[in-house]
């Protein structure tokens, strides 16, 4: 039997989590909420954080509400909700929810990719940015059935864009593998490899799997953070894997954590609207090489985990 000396934490849970609530939303604004979670975060100019937050009103309707922060760790809710585009393609494929921003900066602008469902499926909307203030809405880029989706923060080496993602099958219970494409415009992909497979991480990911934060440059490859899915007797258990992907060529994974570097154990993953739930949207590498992970708890609460760079490397070679 193989065994791993697990012998360090690589994620620290930040001692105000949960970070962000639905109490808050009361508290600063004077607004009824059921949760926020799985919301994406990234660094601006001046030192300055944003956070597109996944908002659930008492319907479980969402909202994509703005937040802003000094540290990364304090937030305060801007007074009022994303405005999303009143056409008939949006309301076609977002017509339940539309969920789980991811955040990219690239080529002076940030896109974010909302994923949305209706009835039957889920599409990923693109929407661009010059400063986090408003969304310009662009289109759906993917065929369905497709979720948690990441633009990398640089183009290949011939001026393509690059993209993670987790296509949805039926034979996999609604879940699928990591597959990576190439983009020349940001609309039309293709070049298609498939990268990261549950049975990578069968101990803790055979259940399911998806990229959850933008890929990060490290002299040893691309640092990707997953969220994985372990179905038990009772009830499935999402926690955090990471790998690093070859520079040259991102769809081959030159190492994964066989164990998670954080699940659910804090009272705030293991209770609320979805159990044992420690969801990654983003992260975020400061220049000390601290890393911040923000990551929904519970489907319920917005929380923060950090840790040293090194640490995760170390994890992704030796785990």
């Amino acid at each position: 039997m193989s065994y791993t000396k697990i012998d360090r934490e690589i994620l620290t849970r930040h001692p105000g989590n949960p970070v962000l609530t639905a109490e808050d939303f009361q508290k600063q604004l004077g607004i009824r909420m059921r949760a926020v979670y799985n919301s994406s975060a990234i660094k601006v100019a001046e030192g300055k954080y944003v956070m597109l937050c996944r908002t659930n009103q008492l319907n479980h309707m969402t909202l994509l509400w703005g937040a802003d922060s000094t540290d990364g760790l304090n937030w305060k809710l801007r007074p009022e909700p994303f405005t999303m585009p009143d056409t008939e393609t949006w309301h076609r494929y977002a017509s339940t929810v539309y969920y789980d921003p991811r955040i990219t900066y690239i080529d002076g602008e940030f896109l974010v990719l909302i994923a949305c469902q209706n009835t039957s499926f889920s599409r990923i909307a693109l929407f661009r940015s010059k400063d986090l203030e408003t969304l310009e809405y662009v289109n759906y880029i993917n065929a369905p059935d497709n979720r948690n989706m990441v633009i990398f923060p640089e183009k290949s080496a011939d001026g393509r864009y690059m993209r993670l993602e987790r296509p949805n099958l039926g034979s996999a219970g609604g879940k699928g593998n990591v597959w990576f494409s190439y983009s020349p415009d940001l609309i039309h992909w293709g070049d298609s490899y498939e990268s990261l497979a549950m049975t990578d991480v069968w101990n803790y990911g055979i259940s399911g799997l998806g990229p959850s934060t933008v890929p990060y440059r490290t002299p040893d490859g691309w640092l990707i953070l997953f969220h994985a899915i372990m179905n038990n007797c009772t009830t499935r258990e999402y926690s955090v894997g990471a790998a690093l992907l070859d520079l040259e060529k991102p769809w081959i994974v030159r190492h994964v954590t066989k164990h998670p570097i954080l699940f659910p154990e804090a009272p705030y993953e293991m209770q609320g609207l979805v159990e044992h739930v420690c969801f990654p949207c983003a992260k975020i590498v400061e220049p000390d090489n601290t890393v911040k992970l923000y990551y929904g708890g519970a489907d319920t609460v917005q929380c923060v985990a950090t840790g040293k760079l090194e640490d995760i490397l170390f994890a992704c070679k030796n785990w």
